[in-house]
C-alpha cells in the first residue's frame, strides 16, 4: 500500500504569518494536532503543532523576572516569544513522497516521534498522512491484504508469478506455501510481506528450486 492511498488530499494549511491564536483555533475546531506551514508557492517550510503551542504556553506561565527567574529559564528559547506559525514551527519538516510504501511512513513516524508527514510531489504539498491514517489502514480486510501481496509484492515488486505461491490470510496472519526459483526469492517474499500494512505475522513454508545462498557461500574465497 502506498502513501497516496492513505493520505488526506488538500489538507488544511497555514502561512508563515498566521497567528498562533488562529493556529490554535484551527487545531481545536478540526480535531487535528498539526498543520503544514506553506509559502506562496505551496512549498512546505515547516510544521506547527499542538506541542509548539504548549511550549509557548509553558513559557508564558513560567517565571518572568528576577535573578531566580533568569536562572530557571536558562538559555533563551526563541519559540517562547513566538507569535506566528512561522516563528513557532518545527523546520525543516520531515516529508514523504506519495509513491512511498505506507510501511516507510510508519517507520519514520515511530523513529522520529512525530504524528504526521506532509506528502510532497515535485516540491509541493499534495497531502498529509497521519498515524491515525495508518492505524485505520492496519485494520483492513484480509482479502485486501491478500490482493496486495499477490499483485504488488509478488508480481509488481519481485516479478514472481503469483500462481507459484499460495497465500492465505486470517486475522492479518499470512501463510505462504509453494515453490519459487531461488532461496533468495523465498526470503525476499517473506521480508516484503512482513512490510505490508495490516500483516500481523508471516508463516512461510516456501520452497525453492535452487539454493543460491549455499552456492554463493561455496564460491567465497577461504581465509588462510
Amino acid at each position: 500500500m502506498k502513501v497516496e492511498q492513505l493520505m488526506t488530499h488538500d489538507p488544511l494549511t497555514v502561512r508563515l504569518d498566521t497567528s498562533l491564536k488562529d493556529v490554535a483555533a484551527i487545531l481545536s475546531s478540526q480535531g487535528i494536532s498539526g498543520l503544514p506551514v506553506l509559502d506562496g508557492d505551496s512549498r512546505v517550510l515547516g510544521v506547527v503543532s499542538e506541542a509548539d503551542i504548549l511550549r509557548k504556553e509553558q513559557g508564558l506561565g513560567g517565571p518572568r523576572g528576577g535573578v531566580l527567574g533568569w536562572l530557571d529559564r536558562g538559555a533563551p528559547d526563541p519559540k517562547l516569544e513566538a507569535r506566528t506559525a512561522g516563528e513557532a514551527m518545527t523546520s525543516p519538516a520531515l516529508t514523504i513522497g506519495p509513491g512511498r510504501p505506507a510501511a516507510e511512513a510508519a517507520k519514520l513516524m515511530v523513529e522520529r516521534g512525530i504524528n504526521r508527514l506532509p506528502v510532497i510531489s515535485r516540491g509541493r504539498l499534495v497531502g498529509i498522512v497521519t498515524r491515525a491514517d495508518l492505524v485505520r489502514a492496519f485494520h483492513r480486510p484480509d482479502e485486501e491484504i491478500e490482493r496486495e501481496i499477490s499483485d504488488d509484492v509478488l508480481l509488481s515488486t519481485l516479478w514472481i508469478d503469483p500462481k507459484r505461491v499460495s497465500i492465505s490470510v486470517a486475522g492479518g496472519e499470512v501463510s505462504l506455501s509453494g515453490e519459487v526459483e531461488t532461496r533468495t526469492q523465498a526470503e525476499l517474499v517473506e521480508a516484503y510481506v512482513r512490510r505490508v500494512l495490516g500483516v500481523v505475522d508471516v508463516h512461510s513454508e516456501l520452497e525453492w528450486t535452487v539454493d543460491d545462498l549455499a552456492r554463493r557461500s561455496e564460491q567465497l574465497p577461504r581465509r588462510l
